[in-house]
């Protein structure tokens, strides 16, 4: 692989061979983030995650009043403010993270001051009235931008409130129970479809109580949290490539130390096990109420056979999707992804631009509203691929040119720095080619 950070070529790949232990969990990192500048003491984070969107949450909570600095031995640590932040003389920039921008929205509406929420020009694009709704029925003053950043929050004292979240969205829940914590009696927030769990359980390993059913979370304010010390696990959506690469390679062996299982989150291996990757947990522990486990992937020779995504699955591998629609060509039966709308407004519109990079590669696929029919037992070769500036798609095609016929140009490569900044080099390391 070469050329400039802007761009990068991908050359074929013979197989997935090796042993690789991946950054932190971006997901909890955030969280970890979050509360740990939120809370009274001193937190320390291992494996904090590398990527640019937990930066922006960090340097939005430095900005707050939180003292962040990075220790000699890599942990992040965090001196928090003990729930009451100070507020910022400019407005705070969420960089390219609408995770940093809608979960801080619930932790600064009950607080005091003005704050105004910036982003990129991505950022900029994304919906945030999903979470100016619930927080007005609070009683919170939020002011969008015809719908979207900059946010401004003019802080106020808030009221609990019972929730249902419209479309699932486990940042929209994390805003309104970050809300909760801090106002006065129980807020409930209810998901027709669950959602990815992390917030939940880093409140609990914060100190903070709630209460879970079938298809509710509950908090009771106000509570305080206290610092911890903690390892952020191994990130499974960063994984997912790595698991799809393998995929792709008959005879591949590839293992992963210390990656996150959260049952929310480990849907992907699901489906790599109906397309017929065998999957191996060879260790499991938990770590904070998160599971964290070694996982070996394998492929017989028979190759990938087929599969659909769609209803709760979808919403629960809404990041692993442009990936797994990227290696659908390869299948023997192909892929179809339904009920995946989401993609349409995450960094960029996912499920267009998978179609248009899978078309430049020489696959057939059909397009629709909410997902995408991809026919297996298709032969690809190397073209120029547009990220869009999105670094799921930049990875995701990196991966689709591993079997491609030729080299592949991944223009905007930088951008898998958003999340995965040594996405490249670990792939060099266990690509055989």
């Amino acid at each position: 692989m070469s050329t400039t950070t802007h761009e990068r070529i991908i050359r074929p790949a013979r197989n997935i061979l090796g042993t690789l232990r991946l950054p932190g969990d971006k997901s909890i990192s955030h969280r970890y983030a979050l509360l740990g500048a939120f809370a009274e003491g001193r937190s320390r984070f291992s494996n904090f995650s590398t990527g640019a969107d937990c930066a922006s949450t960090l340097a939005c909570m430095q900005a707050l009043g939180a003292k962040v600095r990075k220790l000699e031995d890599g942990r992040i640590e965090i001196e928090g403010v003990a729930g009451r932040v100070m507020p910022a003389n400019h407005p705070l920039d969420c960089g390219n993270s609408g995770s940093t921008m809608r979960m801080i929205s619930g932790l600064l509406a009950p607080q005091q001051g003005t704050f105004t929420l910036i982003g990129d020009e991505s950022l900029s694009r994304r919906p945030m009235e999903r979470i100016r709704k619930p927080l007005a029925e609070m009683g919170a003053n939020l002011t969008l931008t015809d719908g979207h950043a900059p946010v401004t929050i003019l802080g106020a004292p808030l009221h609990a409130i019972d929730f249902t979240t419209p479309i699932p969205s486990a940042q929209v829940k994390t805003c309104v129970l970050l809300a909760g914590l801090q106002t006065e009696g129980a807020t409930v927030v209810r998901e027709a479809l669950r959602t990815r769990d992390h917030s939940e359980l880093a409140l609990r390993a914060f100190g903070a109580t709630l209460t879970r059913s079938i298809d509710s979370i509950t908090i009771n304010g106000p509570q305080k949290l206290h610092a911890i010390e903690a390892a952020v696990p191994g990130d499974i959506s960063s994984a997912a490539f790595f698991f799809c690469a393998a995929a792709l390679f008959p005879n591949s062996a590839l293992i992963l130390d210390g990656i996150g299982l959260n049952p929310t989150r480990a849907a992907l291996l699901d489906v790599l096990t109906t397309l017929g990757a065998r999957i191996a947990v060879l260790q499991l522990e938990e770590v904070h109420s998160e599971l964290v486990g070694t996982v070996q992937i394998t492929t017989d020779e028979s190759g990938l056979r087929s599969t659909e995504v769609s209803g709760s699955q979808a919403a629960q591998l809404i990041d692993e999707l442009p990936v797994l629609a990227a290696i659908g060509p390869y299948t023997s039966g192909g892929i179809r992804i339904r009920d995946a709308k989401e993609l349409r407004v995450k960094e960029s519109d996912r499920i267009a631009l998978v179609a248009r990079n899978l078309r430049a590669m020489g696959a057939e696929v059909e397009e629709f509203e909410d997902g995408l029919d991809i026919p297996g037992g298709q032969t690809l070769h190397g073209a120029v691929i547009d990220s869009g500036g999105d670094h799921r798609i930049a990875m995701a095609f990196s991966i689709a040119a591993l079997r491609a016929e030729g080299e592949t140009l991944i223009q905007g490569a930088e951008s898998a720095a958003i999340s995965f900044p040594e996405f490249f080099d670990l792939l060099d390391l266990v690509a055989e080619r």
